[in-house]
């Protein structure tokens, strides 16, 4: 009787902890549904895009960032859900090394950004830059712009004159458009109990000197702005970084631990 006791327990024991395995999986679930609407997201945006001739914005089109990033997810987190559940060590290894990966390289973006500051001023003012150009050709863009101007409450990257990239706003004489020397209305400064937004009211505002501007729209760059608003938001900076690199690192160490327990499970029963 004791032996079959014995027996019955050391059939039952298994090195590999359930608790382990299954809140990796339920956390790669998890990630894997949000990687499936940021995808989904993304594809609905660029099908009801109106303008998807426009060839020269698909790498800074934010749908098309959504989808790539959302299918990168959903590739990581499916190997990380399925590995889990199935104990399948290749899979865990391909999810431990694709979360690493992506977690290193954001250090290494993050630190030639801190000691390369002037070269990254300098690409996201050519993102801004293409952005502006194409101001009237995307909506994402459009959207994402106004936002940025609004938020900031900033105009432009370097300052308001930068519209002049745009077609539609650019200040010089030959320009036919209606909106010539004009800034977007997300410049603006918004008016006391001011319940319409007044799309032209950004309109003739090149033509003017640095001070008059000052009455109606924001004329500081937002590059200017962004330097500002991290520096008087150190904290909240500093936690959305470490909120993105947490649940990375749990799913790096997570899975190692439930690979060395498989490996030791294969490994008793040999």
């Amino acid at each position: 009787m004791d032996r079959q006791g014995s027996l019955t327990r050391t059939e039952i024991f298994s090195f590999v902890n359930p608790w382990i395995r299954y809140f990796l999986f339920f956390f790669s679930l998890l990630f894997w549904v949000f990687s499936l609407l940021i995808v989904a997201i993304g594809v609905y945006a660029k099908v009801q895009k109106a303008t998807d001739a426009v060839r020269d914005t698909f790498f800074i089109d934010p749908a098309v960032i959504l989808i790539v990033v959302g299918v990168v997810m959903f590739f990581i987190t499916f190997c990380g859900c399925i590995g889990a559940l199935r104990e399948n060590i290749r899979l865990l290894k391909i999810f431990s090394f694709s979360l690493t990966l992506v977690f290193l390289t954001q250090m290494v973006i993050a630190i030639l950004g801190f000691f390369y500051s002037d070269q990254t001023s300098d690409a996201l003012g050519k993102f801004v830059k293409k952005a502006i150009v194409h101001y009237r050709d995307d909506l994402d863009l459009q959207n994402l712009m106004d936002y940025i101007q609004k938020e900031f409450k900033c105009c432009g990257w370097n300052n308001y004159t930068d519209w002049s990239w745009n077609l539609y706003f650019n200040c010089t004489p030959s320009n036919p458009s209606n909106e010539r020397c004009a800034v977007p209305f997300s410049c603006c400064t918004p008016l006391p109990g001011e319940t319409v937004i007044n799309t032209m009211c950004g309109f003739g505002v090149q033509t003017q000197n640095h001070l008059d501007t000052t009455k109606s729209i924001y004329p500081v760059g937002c590059a200017d702005r962004a330097v500002i608003w991290i520096e008087s938001h150190l904290l909240l900076v500093g936690a959305l970084t470490l909120g993105l690199a947490l649940p990375q690192f749990a799913g790096i160490i997570l899975s190692q631990v439930l690979i060395s327990e498989i490996q030791k499970e294969i490994g008793s029963v040999m």
